[in-house]
């Protein structure tokens, strides 16, 4: 799939990330259409790379659908908004249970869905769905954003053979840890000993990448975390037994705590 001249659908656009996205891909030639919650910083960056804007929450079922008939001629959609959710299960309410399951799943599943048939269509186009590590091992605390990332890689897998022979792709982008604008950015946590960190460019990369050449999946990690996600997706009791020895609660407490406002 040819970035030059698509029209690509940015969501998450004015995070980190995004915004090393939404640059990246402008400067490839697309034809951008960004999208995310915060309007002024919306609108300052798709004045700045010559994009369309469209404010939306995805935590709203009917911003989502706004957004997508907003945006009808999607040739390239790049699912990259999703909220924190760290902390005890049973410190959320239901509202905030429902509202992290809507961002980090529901949306990028309904945005896919209502996007896909103009680009089968056209026998054309390309679905990325940004999950993360977190999304082949789960870690303490981390049952709701697993649950999401879990759920939207399974989600990813299935509808790309779906959706096979169409000449429409679907790809799933799974970042580790990232420095500067990641979760140890925004919180401040102190990582632990030896974490091996990417940067916004590799992720980036991987993106550009999976549109490009129709891959599959794509982890975006230093390869000693590669290896061992493989090996917790398929012996999750001796993850959870690593985990408890590596002396990472620290770290995991400290993030909850940061993050616990943004539910």
């Amino acid at each position: 799939m040819r970035i030059a001249g698509s029209t690509v659908l940015l969501t998450g656009a004015v995070g980190g990330i995004g915004q090393a996205m939404a640059r990246e891909l402008a400067a490839k030639g697309a034809k951008l259409v960004l999208s995310g919650r915060r309007a002024d910083a919306l609108e300052a960056l798709a004045d700045e790379l010559g994009a369309r804007a469209v404010t939306a929450d995805l935590a709203d079922p009917d911003q989502v659908d706004h957004l997508a008939k907003a945006a009808p001629d999607t040739d390239i959609l790049i699912a990259n908004a999703a909220m924190p959710a760290t902390g005890d299960l049973l410190d959320y309410t239901p509202e905030q249970i429902d509202r992290s399951l809507t961002v980090n799943l529901r949306a990028p599943v309904m945005l896919a869905r209502a996007l896909a048939p103009r680009m089968v269509e056209a026998g054309r186009g390309h679905i990325v769905l940004v999950g993360s590590i977190s999304g082949k091992t789960a870690t303490k605390y981390s049952s709701l954003y697993s649950a999401a990332k879990f759920g939207l890689r399974g989600f990813a897998l299935s509808f790309r053979q779906d959706l096979h022979g169409t000449g429409v792709g679907v790809s799933l982008v799974q970042p580790g840890a990232v420095r500067d604008v990641g979760m140890f950015a925004a919180t401040g946590a102190t990582p632990p000993t030896g974490l091996r960190m990417v940067s916004p460019g590799q992720v980036v990369a991987g993106v550009v990448r999976a549109v490009e050449c129709d891959l599959c999946e794509v982890n975006v990690a230093p390869l000693e975390l590669r290896v061992l996600s493989a090996l917790a997706g398929q012996f999750p009791g001796f993850a959870e037994k690593a985990q408890r020895g590596s002396g990472a609660e620290r770290t995991i407490n400290e993030v909850v705590a940061a993050q616990r406002d943004r539910r």
